[in-house]
């Protein structure tokens, strides 16, 4: 890759003149006027750095994905109005940092040597790490947030459409050489042979990639699935490994993030190398799982000093503060009542500043210890635990079958496994790191040698931090409920189907359901979508975790949650405070009479 190993590799200037002067004014639309950032401890440049630093996506060639137009239009695809028709959050055009005008979380990638060499438009964290909030006209920006406007497969699906009728309509594509050749010379049949390339790439990742047997919608992807799929089926060409998309998640926000003992929804990984690895291929990066010959196998094009840079700008990123001036004023009272509440019913899986820390790891440093809730307690939806973690023989191995000693059907975990763990393996051996590099870059947490901790022995989901939740909406894993006040209702009287609009609720902390803002009906029926568990109701039983809450004390809890945290730009201090709480001392702490 064309970058430091460590440094931010924001896209370089490629200035694309069109040919007409309201083509060149198509991509550069963006009105940032009433976006309102706020202080979560980034500067302009650390914020543009995470929106735009390469992690080796490769989905198409840059200059094509410039150039392009959406389908049955001239419209370009890189405008602004495009985007934001699928929910990608735009930034105005910067000479320095966004030469090219491009969306938040696509981004240039530069392969400057190796079978991929090339230089490719992609997909980079911020994508789908970033959320934004709306609310009278104001648009409120969440780094590091959930995104829930952004609809993956909607994108995937226009530019699939946008290859395929640049393709096949020859004005289209007249226009579309025309704007690359004002730069420069172009080669036209080469031309025509990356654009036919690209527009095969992408049509085998929407038809066999995500393999999404009904709309996620908008905030959602079965990203775990999406990457099996990638990995097991199609680098290695076998498509008969495709698994359906059937858990289609909200991407977590990732304040916090680093500072965790375990990342994801599931808590099954302790280290941001290999999880951050897979996002990589998951927004595709390139990978050879078919060469004959150790040269070439495993080769790929992530970016492992980009993903490394942007998890270090993670490790102090700060949760959002509740912007009184916008939002509303809090009720202290109400927050004071909230906070008991909160401690009494919620504190035991959910953490607060200054939250419960793990043991010490290398070089001393700790992490904060989430809580991790068995399925058969929390009682949530269930398909998020799919091929990964299979254990019967399944999965097929075909040329790959040496590498596991002959075998040619395994189960899903071992093939997912080693399929993971020797791209890394060849990317680090490829960088030159020392062991020091590679301790940090492995976030101070074990890889390949003795693990902090096994994961559960059962599914289980991880409890994160409550600091800035209030900015996450829609909620559960799933996304399958609309607001905090009916996550604090007994399961059975939530809504069984809402609108995912994108005007904000300050009262109800959640998102617009009525239809107003946001067309995509979410169906709480369809498998994935389930909102069960995670309860407040008399009982007990699989999915009730507290006592039925009167209205008041929801409001009460509501206004605690909003009020955290309670100081702008706080970042917690990665690799833990001076004096931490320690959980296994905790009683109070989930895992401490419920061990993993």
């Amino acid at each position: 890759m064309q970058s430091n190993r460590f440094g931010i590799a924001i896209s370089g200037v490629v200035a694309l003149f069109c040919s007409s002067a309201s083509m060149m004014q198509q991509s550069a639309k963006a009105d940032n006027s009433t976006v309102v950032y706020l202080n979560q401890a980034w500067s302009p440049a650390d914020r543009a750095a995470y929106y735009w630093t390469s992690q080796g996506s490769a989905l198409l060639s840059y200059d094509i994905y410039l150039a392009l137009e959406v389908a049955g239009s001239a419209e370009l695809f890189n405008s602004a109005a495009n985007a934001d028709h699928v929910g990608l959050l735009v930034e105005p055009t910067d000479p320095k940092n966004n030469p090219d005008g491009l969306p938040v979380g696509v981004n240039k990638a530069v392969v400057s040597e190796g079978q991929f060499k090339g230089i490719y438009a992609g997909l980079t964290c911020s994508a789908c790490h970033t959320g934004q909030i709306q609310y009278k006209g104001k648009q409120i920006r969440i780094d590091g947030g959930s995104p829930s406007r952004f609809d993956f497969i909607a994108w995937m699906q226009s530019l699939d459409a946008a290859l395929a009728a640049t393709r096949t309509d020859p004005a289209k594509f007249q226009r579309l050489i025309e704007r690359i050749r004002s730069r420069g010379s172009v080669d036209e049949a080469e031309l025509r042979q990356r654009l036919a390339r690209d527009a095969d790439d992408v049509h085998t990742l929407i038809t066999n990639q995500i393999i999404a047997p009904y709309p996620a919608g908008p905030g959602r992807l079965d990203a775990a699935d999406s990457i099996w799929n990638l990995v097991a089926a199609i680098r290695p060409h076998i498509l008969e490994n495709t698994f359906p998309d059937l858990a289609p998640v909200k991407p977590p926000f990732l304040w916090n993030s680093p500072q965790s003992a375990w990342v994801q929804w599931r808590g099954t990984r302790d280290n941001p190398l290999p999880r951050n690895f897979g996002q990589a291929l998951g927004v595709f990066a390139k990978l050879d799982l078919t060469s004959p010959t150790s040269a070439g196998l495993f080769e790929t094009t992530v970016d492992i000093g980009g993903i490394t840079a942007i998890e270090r700008l993670l490790r102090r990123l700060a949760p959002p503060k509740w912007p009184e001036d916008i939002l509303g004023p809090l009720d202290p009272d109400k927050v004071k009542q909230g906070s008991e509440l909160f401690g009494e019913n919620c504190s035991g899986c959910h953490t607060t500043w200054p939250y419960r820390w793990g043991p010490p790891l290398k070089q001393g440093k700790r992490f904060i210890e989430n809580a991790l809730v068995p399925l058969t307690v929390i009682g949530t939806e269930t398909q998020a635990f799919g091929p990964f973690f299979g254990t019967l023989p399944t999965t097929l191995t075909r040329q790959l079958a040496p590498l596991f000693g002959g075998r040619e059907v395994i189960p899903g975990g071992e093939l997912a496994g080693y399929l993971f763990q020797a791209p890394i393996n060849k990317a680090i051996q490829m960088g030159g790191f020392t062991p020091e590099e590679l301790v940090e870059m492995n976030g101070y947490q074990y890889f390949g040698d003795e693990p902090r901790a096994k994961p559960p022995a059962v599914p289980s989901y991880k409890a994160a931090p409550r600091d800035g939740a209030w900015a996450s909406a829609p909620f559960l894993h799933n996304g399958s409920v609309p607001n905090l006040y009916e996550l604090l209702l007994p399961a059975s009287q939530r809504s069984k189907t809402f609108y995912v609009g994108r005007e904000f609720d300050p009262v109800k902390v959640g998102i617009d359901t009525s239809g107003k803002s946001g067309g995509f009906l979410f169906d709480t029926s369809v498998l994935g979508n389930s909102n069960a568990g995670h309860s407040f109701e008399n009982g007990s039983g699989t999915g009730v975790i507290g006592r039925e809450l009167t209205d008041d004390e929801r409001y009460a809890i509501i206004e605690y949650l909003k009020s955290i945290p309670n100081e702008a730009g706080r970042v917690t201090p990665y690799g833990g405070p001076d004096k931490p709480k320690v959980a296994a001392e905790d009683p109070g702490w989930f895992n401490y009479s419920h061990p993993y």
